[in-house]
């Protein structure tokens, strides 16, 4: 599998949308790299980018970028609300598929190296890439932004790890550039019903993890309490894992917290939001919404949703979009502009990179006349296996219905629970509808590998016989995965709300249905296989998941009926 990683160079423009353009157009002409996002800021003078790539492509095109804003942008011209020391402020590299930290920081640091030696611009490298451990938190490698750059590039304690450690005019120009390996990182900015930036401070100092320094008498002008070693003491925010500042943004003619979320795993995005509203609201502020600076994880949207639907009592087994949905409402994402969760989450972003034709997007006429059609797929295989989406949809709106059901609002975790399995069973089950047919289009492609010589025949015939057993294997998941909708059909049957019994029942039948087709496609596809040990093990298996199948549906629809007072 493709290693992937993501990078999110962070470049001193904002204003200029020439400029950014230039710049992002290098990404979008760079072999190997998709651009997922573009989010300039005016106020901050700041571009935020995110492209995503295997490791080499990300570096190289990364040097690229770097070069690019290296010619367009002059420091010694900037100015903008956000900390920042470069043209090139800071390009950390995010591990997203099939790659460790410890490699992505390998990565890092081969950029780093390139950008110091290549474009001799100075190169510190922050958090994992980091040399020195003082060196991890970016503030300290930005320490008096560019306008103490001069200085510390000079001193022997603040030398670049890579690149010139001289103010050149081309260092003037261009600045340094923190290059950074990190976890997903979510910049957010918590929109406040005030324009004090004072205030706006005072809540940031209240929820991020390094707090505000203590201070002898009165709490803000007092003289700031040292340590033995003569270092600032501090008193600890209540977010772990969390940066964050205070601002005025002209754009929106508001102040706003601007918080980095370093940990999304020690402080959820739906924790921080309900953090700073509670601190914001003991100052008299009201926090309006959020604003999310990049690109998020799905990941972060679904366990906010959740959280707000159990905050509110109801079921968690609602589809995915619904859950974004709900995400996005209770947090107030779309407060200063639209949110659209296709062009701001990453796997969305991701997925629609993916141009492959999937059946299940397909209208529910347009994919029966797909199987009318004269194509051998999709088939039997990928029916079976919708046939039990739907007995999991039907379970799944059952325990939902239950959830809601006026007086059952004890039951609520019992029905959400169940909703939340359907859920789940019913998305595998989709997925199987397009791997089915993928399966068999593998088989074709087989038989239409050459076989003019020995070797290309038994290359042919070897191909033939892979692709055979994984098209027996995917129909034995659909039953396998099939099968787990009985549980979640007789729970309704017996304890959800009386008026949708007949649509568990119907559930039961869907699910019985997709584990004998799906034995059908096993057997057909196993019996030309020359492993007949295997096929026969496969065979045995798929028939005692279809013999207890049916005693499990007699007895659920006895079940059924007598609920139903047949």
């Amino acid at each position: 599998m493709k290693q992937l990683i993501e990078c999110v160079p962070n470049f001193s423009e904002g204003r200029d949308s020439n400029i950014i353009k230039q710049v992002t157009d290098v990404i979008r002409q760079a072999e190997g790299v998709t651009l997922l996002d573009v989010d300039p800021g005016a106020t901050t003078n700041r571009t935020v980018v995110t492209f995503v790539g295997e490791p080499n492509y990300v570096v190289d095109a990364a040097v690229k970028l770097i070069a690019k804003c290296q010619e367009l942008i002059d420091m010694r011209n900037h100015h903008g609300d956000h900390p920042r020391f470069g043209a090139t402020d800071v390009c950390p590299l995010v591990p997203i598929a099939n790659i460790t930290m410890e490699e992505t920081v390998e990565y890092a640091r081969k950029l780093a190296e390139r950008v110091g030696k290549e474009l001799n611009i100075p190169v510190f490298c922050y958090e994992n890439a980091a040399f020195k451990p003082e060196r991890r938190n970016l503030a300290n490698c930005r320490a008096g932004e560019y306008e103490a750059l001069k200085e510390r590039i000079t001193s022997k304690e603040w030398k670049p790890d890579f690149g010139p450690n001289k103010f050149t005019e081309s260092v003037a120009k261009s600045g340094a550039t923190a290059v950074g390996a990190r976890d997903f990182l979510i910049a957010v900015n918590y929109n406040l019903n005030t324009t004090s930036t004072r205030r706006a401070n005072a809540i940031a100092f209240d929820v991020r993890e390094k707090g505000r320094p203590k201070r002898e008498g009165n709490k803000i002008t007092g003289k700031k309490v040292l340590d033995e070693k003569g270092n600032v003491v501090m008193i600890p925010g209540t977010l772990k894992g969390t940066k964050a500042i205070g601002w005025y943004i002209e754009e929106y003619g508001i102040a706003q917290v601007s918080m980095n979320i370093t940990d999304i795993n020690a402080t959820p995005l739906h924790v921080a939001f309900d953090e700073v509203t509670a601190k914001a609201a003991k100052r008299g502020i009201r926090v309006t919404g959020a604003e999310i600076v990049g690109l998020i994880p799905k990941k972060v949207l679904i366990q906010a949703g959740k959280y707000y639907l159990a905050k509110q009592k109801r079921s968690l087994g609602i589809d995915e979009k619904e859950m974004v949905k709900i995400a996005v409402k209770s947090m107030g994402l779309d407060d200063l502009k639209p949110f659209n969760p296709e062009e701001k989450v990453i796997e969305y972003l991701l997925e629609k990179e993916d141009t492959t034709p999937k059946l299940v997007n397909m209208t529910c006429t347009g994919f029966a006349n797909e199987t009318a059609s004269e194509s051998p797929a999709p088939g039997g295989g990928s029916i079976s296996a919708y046939m039990g989406s739907l007995g999991a949809a039907l379970g799944t709106m059952v325990a939902n219905l239950s959830s809601h059901k006026p007086g059952w609002d004890d039951q609520w975790a019992y029905f959400s629970q169940w909703a939340e399995k359907g859920q789940l069973l019913k998305d595998q089950l989709l997925a199987l509808v397009d791997e089915d047919t993928n399966a068999f289009n593998v088989i074709m492609n087989a038989f239409g590998m050459p076989k003019g010589t020995p070797e290309e025949k038994e290359a042919r015939s070897q191909a033939i016989q892979d692709a055979t057993k994984y098209a027996t294997e995917v129909p034995m998941r659909t039953i396998e995965t099939s099968f787990k909708v009985f549980e979640i059909c007789e729970a309704m049957i017996k304890k959800g709300n009386p008026a949708s019994v007949s649509d568990a029942g119907v559930g039961v039948l869907c699910a019985r249905a997709a584990v004998h087709g799906a034995y059908l496609n096993v057997k057909i596809n196993a019996s030309s296989l020359k492993d007949k040990e295997w096929a026969e093990m496969m065979i045995n298996k798929a028939h005692d998941y279809v013999v207890k199948a049916d005693r499990i549906e007699k007895r659920l629809m006895r079940l059924t009926e007598k609920v139903i007072g047949c």
